[in-house]
């Protein structure tokens, strides 16, 4: 067969595509559109590690590492800045206070010039969230007048929160690694980290799972129009073509409308770059700028399409006679064998069992064996669930009226149904899987963090120079502060063996202290010796050395402060009483010595610094943001913090996150392809429908019917995507070395969730089934 008559024969499939009137432009933009979707999808997840790779190099050039081994001294081109970043109602705010010292500083991205003190340049979101009404706990919080914007240049996404606010003392606060001086912005780039096998695993089976839903949806758009499309088929053989040309042609008429769908999926990725840009996703956001899709995916998409349909379509042709009086499809179908559907799962385990065992320890996964192994594995359940839905729906037999009109037509056409609910399956399967592995490895990136909630639930740091008792009265009349602990800590030495030979000194009242020792008796003026914690040789050296020198000790600033202030003298009184080091609500373990505010020595204010635990009332709604703003009142470098029980890895974080925002977009594109697909469907059998009730039919019978046709091959393909999902986690749990368990809320919720958007794109499609069930749909022409 030669290249030109191949040729003439796609391009008469491409005039027929377009022909035919408001018919064939009908059919071929319900191609187009079911098509597209896939497309845009395509060139968005393309245009991901553009976004990404963006979104880190503006990170890394506003970067203003504050933590320094060298101090840097004044000069032209420095500047002092402090991180001031907070929480509101869940979400993070990028802060930075910021003096300028030389005429040569550099200007922080996004910005045209310094902002003066009591001026603050902000990001356009938090700009709407301070004049918006939700904003009011807020702007208490930033008393700043907003004088500038911040450019897109300054910021990684366009719903960040981020600003920079100035001030004129700054360097009279310095204290790494919460404030210091610098002379640029930018981190020099650093040796490449050794990658974690298991993480790159998950990212390779994260795009695997997400991208195949795609592809099957896309490969399903090419064929809608199927029974018309066969009538203009035995029409054309009708004229003389024969059986190669007629398929070659249908190719055509697949190509064009694939053609066609390459030209919404632009428009449609256009505009939901565009929304993009207005959109937050599980604390994601991009400017439409950043996603730009590499050109060689981006033409290998626009190759592989077109492709895709003319492949699909012969494909799909193969074992259909076309006669110039009909297509033989009508007729009952020959059953699908089994035997060769089940040698694509079994390909993909056994693609996977080499890296069984392998773990960390035996390095990186081969990626192609993964890749393929998986592919396998999701492309079987496609292949399977027609020979599944073909078994059941021939069993099934009596019931209601709606139930015999939908099982009557699965049995007719059991592949249709099963190709619009494959995507459904492969998605469902893909993310069972993952939920799988996710929760198996989640403990080797969660770490126990120590804090006792039940002690306190936020901790506020207080800065040097900072009085601790002034910001424990101002925490106690906070609205929802129900306790509060204070502690200040510092080192005391002899000045000689200083800084390997120090012990810790704590202050706070018997209160506060019984909270990090057991105390015997407690009153104001008295002082402990803790006993029980790690550093008591280190004390015990210390006191007998302070003995030949009358027991004096010196509080050095140096060590806990920052500042240049002179050690304060401390004389150990003689009555020292022993204490017992007890846990405080973080799990730190205290030693060296306990004081009351009566022992502590004149001017040692500054030679420590404290901490303040809350107890908060979870009943008073945004206490937390109040224990926040009261700080900031009290000065802005003061950090409050929220207490958790547990950290999380951030690549893991990332990689998670990452998985929900790509699963929100899959489905979403399930939703709108499963609509599309059932409104041709519904096209199709207008004069069916019609009929049906001018003989008399009830709509709530048709409508159920629809559902049930529906509900059917949904529930078969949910139970063969949870068999699949299961085996694939489990083999990926093996490959990763960790326990097998299955996380079965995690399951249900995967399976109702796809059962869900089924339902919603069945509620969607009954008003034009309504409509469709007019007397007017049996007018022919």
């Amino acid at each position: 067969m030669n290249v030109r008559q191949w040729s003439r024969d796609l391009g008469l499939g491409v005039r027929f595509a377009f022909g035919g009137g408001r018919e064939g432009w009908f059919r071929a933009t319900l191609t187009a559109v079911g098509v597209g979707l896939g497309v845009a999808l395509l060139l968005l997840t393309t245009a991901i590690p553009s976004a990404l790779a963006v979104r880190h190099q503006r990170d890394v050039a506003r970067a203003d590492y504050t933590y320094v081994y060298h101090p840097v001294k004044p000069s032209e081109k420095t500047f002092v800045i402090a991180d001031i970043n907070t929480p509101f109602q869940g979400r993070d705010i990028r802060g930075r206070m910021i003096q300028r010292e030389g005429a040569k500083a550099p200007v922080p991205p996004g910005l045209t010039r310094y902002p003066a003190a009591g001026e603050m340049a902000v990001s356009p979101a938090l700009k709407r969230l301070l004049d918006s009404s939700d904003g009011a706990l807020l702007r208490a919080r930033l008393p700043y007048r907003i004088t500038a914007t911040i450019a897109e240049s300054g910021l990684t996404g366009s719903q960040e929160l981020a600003y920079y606010a100035g001030s004129d003392d700054l360097t009279a606060h310095i204290d790494p690694p919460n404030v210091a001086r610098i002379d640029h912005f930018g981190s020099p780039r650093s040796p490449d980290a050794e990658t974690d096998p298991v993480l790159t695993l998950l990212v390779l089976v994260v795009f695997v799972v997400l991208l195949m839903p795609v592809a099957v949806f896309v490969a399903a758009a090419v064929r809608f129009g199927g029974e018309r499309r066969d009538r203009r088929l035995a029409a054309l053989r009708l004229v003389g073509s024969d059986g190669r040309m007629v398929r070659r042609i249908a190719a055509g008429e697949a190509m064009a409308g694939a053609l066609l769908g390459l030209v919404f999926g632009v428009g449609f990725f256009l505009l939901g770059r565009q929304f993009a840009g207005t959109a937050e996703v599980f604390g994601i956001s991009v400017f439409p700028s950043y996603l730009n899709p590499s050109p060689l995916l981006a033409a290998l998409v626009a190759v592989a399409v077109p492709a895709a349909a003319v492949l699909v379509t012969l494909f799909t042709l193969r074992g259909v006679v076309i006669e110039p009086l009909g297509v033989v499809r009508t007729a009952k179908p020959r059953r699908r064998r089994l035997w060769w559907r089940l040698l694509l799962p079994v390909a993909g385990l056994a693609a996977l069992l080499p890296m069984i065992g392998q773990g960390r320890g035996g390095g990186d996964f081969n990626e192609y064996l993964v890749t393929g192994g998986v592919l396998l594995l999701l492309v079987g359940v496609t292949a399977l669930l027609p020979w599944v839905v073909e078994s059941v729906v021939a069993r099934l037999g009596r019931g209601a009226v709606a139930w015999q009109l939908a099982v009557r037509r699965l049995q007719l056409s059991s592949g249709t149904a099963a190709r619009l609910v494959n995507g459904i399956a492969v998605a469902v399967a893909g993310a069972i899987a993952l939920q799988m592995l996710f929760s198996g490895v989640e403990a080797d990136y969660t770490k126990q963090t120590g804090n006792d909630l039940n002690r306190a639930q936020m901790e506020v740091q207080v800065p040097s120079g900072v009085a601790v008792p002034e910001v424990a009265e101002a925490m106690s009349g906070t609205k929802g502060v129900r306790k509060v602990v204070s502690i200040a800590d510092g080192e005391a030495g002899d000045l000689k063996k200083e800084p390997k030979h120090t012990a810790q000194v704590s202050v706070g009242s018997c209160a506060s202290l019984r909270e990090v020792a057991t105390l015997p008796s407690c009153h104001d003026g008295d002082a402990f010796q803790v006993k029980g914690s790690e550093s008591d040789s280190l004390t015990t050296d210390l006191l007998k050395s302070g003995e030949r020198q009358g027991r004096t000790l010196y509080l050095n600033p140096s060590y806990s402060g920052g500042t240049d202030s002179a050690p304060v003298r401390w004389t150990v009184p003689a009555g020292l009483k022993q204490a017992r080091t007890r846990e405080d609500p973080t799990g730190y373990e205290r030693g060296g010595f306990l004081l009351t505010p009566g022992a502590l020595p004149a001017g040692s204010s500054t030679a420590v610094r404290g901490v303040v635990y809350l107890s908060v009332d979870s009943g008073v709604r945004d206490a937390n943001e109040y224990v926040i703003n009261t700080a900031a009142r009290l000065d802005p470098l003061m950090q409050a913090q929220t207490l958790t029980s547990f950290e999380r890895s951030g690549q893991f974080d990332s990689i998670r996150t990452g998985l929900f925002v790509g699963a929100a977009a899959v489905l979403a594109l399930i939703g709108a392809s499963l609509l599309v697909g059932q409104l041709e469907q519904l096209r199709e059998r207008k004069k069916l429908l019609s009929a049906l009730v001018a003989f008399g039919t009830r709509r709530r019978t048709l409508s159920l019917s629809v559902l049930w046709q529906t509900a059917i091959p949904v529930g078969l393909g949910l139970v063969l995507a949870g068999v699949v999902g299961l085996t694939l986690g489990t083999v990926l749990l093996k490959m990763v070395g960790s326990t097998v368990s299955v996380d079965w809320p995690g399951v249900l919720a995967m399976t109702g969730f796809g059962a869900a958007v089924v339902l919603a794109v069945t509620l969607l499609s009954l008003p034009p089934l309504l409509r469709l069930m007019r007397p007017d749909g049996l007018r022919t022409e």
